[in-house]
């Protein structure tokens, strides 16, 4: 027969301590984005592993031979009317001098395939030895890039890759922050921010866009495993190019929708400025804004008490730095690691000086400042 033992008061007490409530479950904030950055969680195009952008390195020997061949570079960017774009062409710029590299071109394709198309073709009318680029659609741009290959250019790609192109084959190596780990440092700062509970929004991008669909993904499955107390109760995707236009539209759908909305998790920083937009429309001052991307907007925002209470940054500008170094390294026909990775940064107002300063290689702007004060 088949009897049921009863527990004595310690080990039903025990039992109980088990089954509290989700919020007991959840986890520490502050305690997961102290982890951030110690390693990268991203895994490459073709699912490579990453390397440290620390192993790229070029001796005095191999400089020397690189100055000899005076060759020249094409920066082709997908869009650059932001500060990402900006800081990556500045790192670009400043080590292709040092390796005595002429940068020919620097286009912006708006965010359009076509146009992108079109820039490669351009571009290729100067004979660049080296073009660094980042696809505005992998698919679109493919055809593009195999006949910049084949008239001789070698491909570092930041971020992106063309459809089925294969590291050391197809080009030289592919170079991005770590984003899957920018979307899990967003999901921690939300938490932060809410206090562990509340309903959100996300904003995503809704493009074939390797490297945002990593945050996306990474910011939704670490709220799902880590923070029962929060619900997400309204996604919506935007296409661009005026992004910042699109999310004030959709952010403010959300809220009207939702009014029981805490915080919205914005892809970068130029949709988060529309969600800031949106927020102010809709009389939401405590709504909780967090982005990926350190721009000077939302940087400026921060500091004076606005809506964006976190961010986790990208380094630009050490990104271009490596690229113009795995150029060098295609140059030289040198073996190179296919995915190198830059480590997630969680921004608070609390470090944000500090990690201006890592993220763009100079103090804080004068706006910035200001609004510090």
């Amino acid at each position: 027969m088949r009897t049921t033992k009863l527990l004595r008061p310690a080990a039903l007490a025990a039992v109980l301590a088990l089954s509290v409530s989700p919020a007991a479950l959840a986890a520490d904030p502050a305690q997961a984005l102290a982890e951030i950055g110690k390693s990268v969680m991203s895994l490459g195009p073709n699912g490579e592993k990453p390397e440290a952008a620390s192993v790229v390195e070029l001796s005095a020997d191999e400089l020397a031979k690189i100055k000899a061949m005076n060759a020249k570079a094409a920066i082709v960017m997908h869009y650059a009317g932001n500060d990402w774009s900006q800081a990556q062409i500045e790192g670009l710029k400043a080590e292709f001098e040092k390796m005595g590299i002429s940068v020919v071109a620097v286009t912006d394709a708006g965010f359009k395939p076509d146009k992108q198309v079109a820039d490669i073709e351009t571009v290729l009318a100067q004979k660049p030895n080296v073009i660094v680029s980042i696809p505005t659609d992998p698919t679109a741009t493919a055809a593009a890039y195999k006949a910049a290959a084949a008239a001789g250019a070698k491909l570092v790609f930041m971020d992106n890759v063309p459809a089925g192109f294969k590291a050391g084959a197809d080009y030289v190596a592919s170079v991005s922050a770590d984003n899957y780990g920018n979307g899990v440092a967003t999901a921690h700062l939300l938490a932060q921010a809410l206090g562990g509970k509340g309903d959100v929004g996300l904003v995503f991008h809704a493009a074939d866009f390797f490297v945002t669909k990593q945050r996306y993904d990474a910011v939704k499955k670490t709220l799902a495993e880590n923070y029962p107390d929060i619900r997400i109760v309204a996604e919506q995707g935007i296409g661009g190019p005026d992004f910042a236009g699109d999310a004030e539209k959709v952010a403010g759908a959300m809220l009207v929708s939702n009014p029981t909305i805490k915080g919205i998790w914005a892809v970068w920083d130029v949709p988060a400025e529309g969600v800031i937009n949106a927020a102010l429309n809709n009389g939401r001052d405590d709504l909780v804004v967090v982005n990926c991307d350190l721009g000077e907007n939302v940087a400026i925002n921060m500091a004076s008490g606005g809506p964006v209470k976190g961010l986790s940054a990208q380094r630009p500008y050490d990104q271009g730095v490596t690229e113009a170094k795995l150029a060098g390294y295609g140059l030289l026909d040198k073996k190179a690691p296919a995915y190198v990775a830059l480590p997630a940064l969680p921004v608070t107002k609390a470090n944000l000086a500090e990690a201006w300063e890592q993220v763009y290689h100079k103090p804080v702007t004068d706006k910035i400042k200001q609004s510090m004060e």
